[in-house]
């Protein structure tokens, strides 16, 4: 009988320290790792400062836009009158795309002009490449991969 109730206890016990590490493992995806709704980064996307622009891809990077995100894809695009750094979103999302943006590619881009660190940016809401159109943002900033959580 006793042997029965240190089993029991053994496999609570467990149990418990299997779940809490269940949990901890996705408590960096809550919120989307700093690309999510209502983060310092999302209230930087401004619809009064929403613009197209065009251009040629020069470089496709990973960035941390603001300390403590998760790393995202950047490209930096060349205009006709300037070189600027479009911010496509969280790598987890951006890599999963059936549409790859890479060096050389001609795209326009819609979005949120930005400063960060002093320097202009995009927040893209939108991407077309050839027939090909990534939508990445709603008319209101509101991020793709939020899903429900808006």
């Amino acid at each position: 009988m006793k042997a029965k109730r240190i089993i029991g206890l053994a496999a609570a016990v467990i149990l418990l320290f299997t779940a809490s590490a269940a949990l901890a493992a996705w408590k960096g995806y809550r919120g989307s790792g700093g690309w999510g709704m209502g983060t310092q980064y999302q209230r930087m996307y401004d619809t009064k400062t929403v613009e197209t622009i065009s251009g040629t891809v020069k470089t496709v990077d990973k960035v941390t836009p603001v300390k403590g995100m998760h790393s995202g894809v950047h490209v930096t695009l060349k205009t006709d009158k300037e070189t600027i750094s479009v911010h496509l979103g969280p790598e987890w999302y951006i890599e999963r795309l059936d549409t790859k943006i890479e060096k050389g590619d001609k795209i326009e881009v819609k979005g949120s002009r930005i400063t960060v660190m002093g320097k202009p940016a995009i927040i893209a809401s939108e991407v077309k490449k050839g027939d090909n159109v990534l939508i990445l943002r709603d008319a209101s900033g509101i991020p793709s991969w939020s899903g429900w959580r808006k």
